[in-house]
């Protein structure tokens, strides 16, 4: 990243140039966590699809691949990040990122400045694409104004592990809006018995809403035209991700808790 600092040898002025490119990077950076689904074949084209509809936005996305299957991270993560920044495209960078999250737990057991540090390693980007655990998004998230992005396709498995990536972010997080992407052919009709089934218990049991949803077929070619649906889907989450907001909310921060919340609830009642 650039140096604004004056040319002269104080601390101070470095400090505030360095407090200034913080506050330009974080002016324009949104964050999308995506809720990672091992249970779902084609999420690596689900993620593409997200990625070409904010470049047509003339947005350029950094993919941090943090999933349960995801590939580890370089060894040189730990000393030099920007290094591990592969820039996969004029739109899209990419970083391998699985356990990545954790390493930067701070002492009230939140792993939000782990935003600031990719931000710093790629300030060319105007997206950040989390794809995580449920588990580790609620202690990377500092505030409420995000919208996760739920994963499925049709098998089973892959809903129920949805909802339950919705239930723990609920519960551990106090998110409750969500967006949902389907990974099957947009005809297909149980697409719309998996959407509708995931709102009505969203709804009934956690008090949750899935705000909108959208398919994207894996068998279609990468040229295929981006579906009206996805670019929706595209901006409803970057209006839903304050650009900047994320990053200054992981300054000392705590995991979040629902507000009505109580201490003495046991952990059969989450």
């Amino acid at each position: 990243m650039r140096d604004y600092a004056l040319p002269h040898h104080s601390l101070a002025p470095q400090d505030q140039a360095d407090g200034l490119r913080r506050l330009f990077a974080s002016s324009r950076v949104r964050f999308i966590p995506v809720v990672s689904n091992p249970h779902v074949v084609g999420s690596g084209v689900l993620l593409e699809g997200l990625c070409a509809a904010f470049a047509e936005l003339g947005l350029h996305t950094l993919v941090v691949d943090a999933g349960e299957s995801s590939p580890k991270p370089s060894e040189l993560a730990q000393v030099d990040l920007s290094s591990c920044v592969d820039r996969l495209s004029k739109d899209v960078s990419y970083l391998a990122a699985r356990g990545l999250p954790m390493r930067y737990i701070n002492a009230n057991g939140s792993a939000a400045q782990f935003l600031e540090a990719v931000t710093d390693a790629a300030p060319h980007a105007d997206v950040v694409l989390l794809h995580a655990s449920a588990a580790e998004l609620a202690r990377v998230v500092a505030l409420r104004e995000v919208r996760p992005v739920l994963l499925a396709d049709t098998d089973s498995q892959s809903v129920t592990h949805a909802y339950a990536g919705m239930k723990w972010l609920a519960s551990r997080a106090g998110l409750m809006v969500y967006s949902l992407l389907l990974a099957c052919s947009p005809q297909l009709r149980l697409s719309d018995r998996i959407a509708q089934q995931i709102s009505s218990c969203a709804d009934g049991f956690l008090g949750a809403v899935l705000r909108d949803w959208a398919c994207m077929d894996p068998k279609c070619p990468p040229t295929a035209p981006i579906a009206p649906e996805i670019r929706h889907l595209a901006r409803e989450l970057l209006m839903a991700a304050p650009p900047g907001a994320a990053l200054e909310a992981s300054v000392n921060a705590s995991p979040l808790r629902p507000a009505q919340r109580s201490p003495y609830l046991s952990a059969a009642t989450v």
